[in-house]
């Protein structure tokens, strides 16, 4: 169906900005009948509304718009990149806390919490020992 005639007073990458702006498709889903597919009549389409400023401000806005979506552009690659940065970082972490790296200065200066009597084995002794003299019975956490 032919709802206006363009000429050219509308420059077309205003209109096709205009026809997806959420403004726009916030009246048009209003609109539509329910069902299992929706239905905007002719009539209801030529009554939405199209603002429609002289055409130097039609490039303006689609100037201004363009380099808007651009800036959006460059922070969602920014911020693809920071998260890739972040989930490298997050695997390098792990990795040198499984080999031991990031507490090495402090085993070096803390020996004696290490070894000895507070050793990860004395440790496994102690809960075994611990278990046996209850017989077995496993202890439940107290709750806070």
């Amino acid at each position: 169906a032919k709802i206006c005639n363009l000429n050219e007073n509308i420059f077309n990458r205003f209109l096709s900005l205009w026809l997806r702006s959420s403004y726009l498709q916030d009246i048009i889903n209003s609109e539509i009948k329910s069902g299992a597919q929706g239905k905007l009549a002719l009539a209801r389409i030529k009554s939405l509304p199209l603002i429609l400023p002289p055409l130097q401000e039609q490039h303006e806005i689609v100037r201004r718009v363009e380099q808007l979506f651009a800036y959006a552009d460059t922070i969602e690659k920014q911020v693809n990149n920071a998260l890739t940065r972040v989930n490298s970082l997050t695997q390098s972490i792990l990795a040198k806390a499984f080999r031991g790296e990031l507490t090495a200065q402090w085993r070096a200066e803390n020996p004696e919490l290490i070894s000895g009597e507070n050793s990860a084995a004395a440790l496994l002794e102690k809960i075994k020992a611990e278990r046996a003299a209850s017989g077995g019975k496993k202890t439940s956490r107290k709750k806070a």
